[in-house]
């Protein structure tokens, strides 16, 4: 098997919901006799339906969904769907879709699969164990730290959009926009950095406690053993030992009550840090207390890693058989840490008078920890009811005399029910970073939610999404996400908007190219500063990596029609249709739709339940139209020349579309339609009826505003209009607008990308031929076409269209093409460039001839910029 293509759909997609790994494999021949039962054999827990696809008959290829998907589960990253589908006109090949919880994993898990099933077909028996070992191990290099994890399920519980940051850190940004928050570990974007300085510096963080009245152990820093025993001597009793700035009881050792046993903590603790605590040891059990927001959120009581003796087996193999527990794993990916059976394990047995090799017997306990915390293999017990209002009291204003928003208090009293004070307890460490397995996780009592708690103090009430709009459509995309992004701009929010021509926040351009895809959808929606989006998604953004988002408050699909058939295995325009309904169906609050185009009407059956549906047309008797109003529902319409909103019974004019620069006096009805697409999705958010008119009157489709959108400019007395049209829908719209601008001739100059396919490069040229008067065709993007194909294909379509002979010409070079093209006008005609690339092509056909107007045109292109 190979394969051909491969794609990373990061976002909702076209095959799922969810992200997925999408590869076209072509299959070598037949499978082996035997194969099915060997294949099972090696993967008994294959799904029964798996069972199906191995059929003798079948092709290897069939086999390789369902084993990529049982990889990615024997790793521990299931993904949540999957599906083989055929490739039109390629009966060898399939189309696999594999959905991940890992990316990574499932990369590599589709890899393995092919390798795997390699092996079962020349009946070799693959090492099995060593494939998953491999993918096991990716899967712990990416995993989500299980306290990160908890606070990151929690938001998305809460709808609040998550997104990780790098690929192997535990940074997240939760929500968009202006309302986005980071969270890094258990450490948000609202945590004091002075605050994370202070907890990290012991010594600092008890003075300060002890200033607001917290109780803490006595103690002192030190940098030497000499120091040390000084130390100890003045507390005259057990001293504990530890870095000044550790972390997850490293370096920590309790209970030193020799000097001989000083010296041994100090050179443990000095491996971790040059400065050191020496303070006094409470005596009592260890307690961790998670205060999140002013509140407390959880309480722990933690227990050092310990074995239990069964009278047979020594010390070793019962923290062997312990650390077998599938709750246990390496650092912070699990429930439980695996217990270390390390030199400090080893003490804290010699004190118990007890080594590895030792047999317990049944029912006695061996602790291989003086400290109880989780990452060195502690378990925990939920104690959270069982705190008094004062030790509540403490822990909250411990917390906040540091100055966290998120911390975990360590105590140590004799019992966290009784007043803290009265039995002689403290606090004896505050955590920025606290982990929150053990409230998530206790191995004993009530789980507590800290996850959603650390989420209640960063959120409230709030989801962290501002307000989306996706647009999509074969035409006219771009003006009416830009409409929908100057009208919110002019009621005073920050908008982010992304289209062909880059990203633009607030109105200033921040990123060029094309951007109308997944990156640059997350580029507009991780901008702090943006409080409403506008996402141009076109088709090759959803096929080639998914949608940004997964929802939007509003989706627009303004029209499907020819264009880009052929391409990613979308071949007809219900295919297309299918690729443009995914935005609809991830609306959350309304669609807007063509009332005029059949396929977007269909999409209406597609939405999820409590979507609306807004319907626009031109024609005020549309039949779609007239039936959504009359049951009551809203849309938008022209009336002679005036945009109408209609509610049920109700309709009221907005504003005569004569006033729209972007319709160019009314002649341009395709930018009529797309401003009341935009007007219907502004209404959909809320916007007022004054806010839109203000907004569609103050846009101008200009060569700096809307750069090849219907850029009109004057030529020695002709009108030329530069527009980015490239399809037989585009060009009629652009010939039906110029032709109602002039009662002179109508000249296109026009071309065609490269990539599209034959047939469909002849029905451009057949529309042209049909809107046009004159044409000149010349060449732009030949994307692998040999120099003059494109221009001859489109030549037999303006040939179909009947355009007499000395009325086509072809000029390849798009400068003197464009040069032809105007000594074919007089003055009051309209000249068409089409398929506009960039504006320079016009200026430097100008140049050479007429530079006064080309430094014209280029002054107002850059105008304000």
């Amino acid at each position: 098997m190979r394969i051909k293509e491969k794609r990373v759909l990061r976002g909702p997609n076209l095959y799922a919901d969810s992200p997925c790994v999408m590869a076209v494999v072509e299959n070598p021949g037949p499978k082996a006799p035997g194969f099915a039962a060997r294949l099972l054999e090696l993967l008994p827990a294959l799904p029964a339906e798996a069972a199906v696809r191995l059929a003798e008959d079948a092709l290897l290829v069939d086999a390789l969904e369902p084993v990529a998907m049982e990889l990615q589960r024997l790793a521990g990253a299931p993904g949540a769907c999957s599906a083989t589908l055929p490739v039109t006109g390629e009966p060898a090949r399939r189309r696999v879709v594999c959905g991940y919880a890992t990316q990574q994993v499932a990369e590599e898990a589709l890899n393995a699969a092919i390798a795997l099933l390699a092996g079962v077909a020349a009946g070799r028996a693959p090492d099995l164990r060593q494939l998953v070992a491999g993918l096991r191990e990716t899967a712990q290099r990416y995993a989500i730290g299980t306290s990160t994890g908890a606070v990151v399920a929690a938001a998305q519980r809460r709808g609040i959009p998550a997104l990780r940051l790098l690929d192997e850190a535990n940074l997240f940004q939760l929500g968009w926009g202006s309302r986005q928050k980071r969270l890094q570990a258990t450490i948000t974007g609202a945590t004091n950095s002075i605050a994370v300085g202070i907890a990290s510096d012991k010594q600092l963080t008890k003075t300060l406690l002890d200033q607001a009245g917290v109780p803490v152990p006595a103690g002192d820093t030190v940098t030497t053993l000499e120091a040390a025993q000084r130390v100890a001597r003045r507390l005259r009793g057990p001293v504990t030992i530890k870095p000044l700035d550790g972390n997850q009881g490293k370096g920590v050792t309790v209970n030193c009550a020799t000097p001989e046993e000083v010296e041994r903590a100090f050179h443990h603790a000095r491996k971790h840090g040059r400065k050191l605590i020496v303070e006094e040891h409470l005596v009592g059990r260890d307690y961790r207390v998670l205060v999140t927001g002013g509140r407390i959120a959880a309480a722990s009581w933690r227990r050092p890693p310990s074995v239990l003796g069964d009278g047979v087996s020594s010390i070793r193999t019962l923290v062997e058989l312990e650390n077998r527990n599938p709750a246990r794993g390496e650092g912070h990916t699990n429930i439980l840490t695996k217990i270390p059976m390390d030199a400090l394990a080893k003490e804290t047995l010699a004190r118990q008078g007890l080594d590895f090799d030792t047999v317990l017997p049944a029912g006695v306990q061996a602790e291989l920890r003086g400290n109880a915390n989780l990452s060195t293999g502690g378990t925990a017990e939920d104690v959270t009811d069982l705190l008094p209002e004062e030790t509540r009291e403490i822990c909250i204003r411990a917390a906040r005399s540091i100055g966290l928003d998120v911390a975990g208090l360590d105590i140590v009293c004799q019992d966290i029910a009784l007043p803290l004070r009265a039995q002689k307890g403290g606090v004896i460490e505050v955590n920025a970073a606290p982990g929150i397995r053990m409230h998530q996780y206790p191995s004993r009592g009530t789980p507590r939610d800290a996850g959603d708690a650390i989420v209640e103090a960063m959120f409230g009430g709030c989801d962290g999404r501002i307000p989306l709009v996706a647009v999509t459509g074969t035409n006219g995309k771009t003006t009416t996400s830009l409409l929908i992004g100057h009208t919110a701009r002019t009621a005073g929010l920050r908008d982010g908007v992304s289209i062909t021509s880059g990203v633009y926040v607030g109105g200033r351009l921040v990123r060029e190219g094309d951007c109308t895809g997944y990156r640059s959808g997350r580029s507009v929606l991780g901008d702090p500063g943006v409080d409403f989006a506008v996402l141009e998604t076109a088709r090759g953004g959803i096929l080639k990596r998914g949608l940004a988002y997964d929802r939007c408050d509003v989706a627009v699909v303004l029209n499907v029609s020819a264009d880009h058939l052929g391409m990613d295995g979308i071949d007809t325009i219900e295919e297309l249709a299918r690729v443009k309904a995914v935005v609809a169906r991830r609306a959350s609050r309304a669609v807007v739709l063509n009332a005029e185009d059949d396929c977007c009407v269909r999409m209406a059956a597609e939405l999820a339940e409590g979507v609306e549906v807004i319907y626009f047309a031109l024609d005020p008797e549309d039949p779609v139209l007239l039936r959504h109003v009359g049951s009551g529902g809203r849309a938008v319409y022209l009336q002679d020349s005036v945009m109408v909103l209609a509610n049920g019974l109700r309709h009221e004019a907005l504003m005569d579309v004569r006033d729209m620069p972007v319709s160019l006096g009314g002649c341009a009805r395709y930018n009529i339609a797309n401003a009341m697409a935009a007007a219907a999705a502004l209404t959909a958010c809320g916007f007022g009826k004054a806010e839109i008119e203000d907004g569609l009157r103050s846009f101008v489709s200009d060569s700096r505003h809307n750069p090849l959108r219907a850029n009109v400019f004057d030529v020695d007395g002709v009108t030329v209009i530069v527009d980015y049209a490239h399809n037989p829908a585009a060009y009629a719209a652009l010939a039906e607008t110029a032709r109602a601008m002039t009662a002179g001739r109508l000249v296109g100059v026009v071309a065609a990308p490269g990539d599209r396919r034959d047939a469909d490069l002849v029905d451009v040229g057949q529309t042209c031929a049909a809107g046009f008067d004159e044409l000149v065709i010349y060449e732009t993007d030949r994307r692998g076409r040999a120099e003059g194909e494109i221009a001859a294909l489109m030549a037999r379509g303006a040939r179909l269209g009947r355009i007499d002979a000395d009325l086509l010409k072809i000029e390849l070079d798009v400068h003197r093409a464009i040069r032809l093209g105007l000594s074919l006008c007089q003055p009051g005609d309209v000249l068409v460039f089409g398929c506009g690339s960039s504006i320079s092509d016009l200026t430097e056909a100008l140049r050479p001839t007429r530079p006064d107007i080309a430094r014209r045109i280029e002054a107002e292109a850059t105008a304000g910029a």
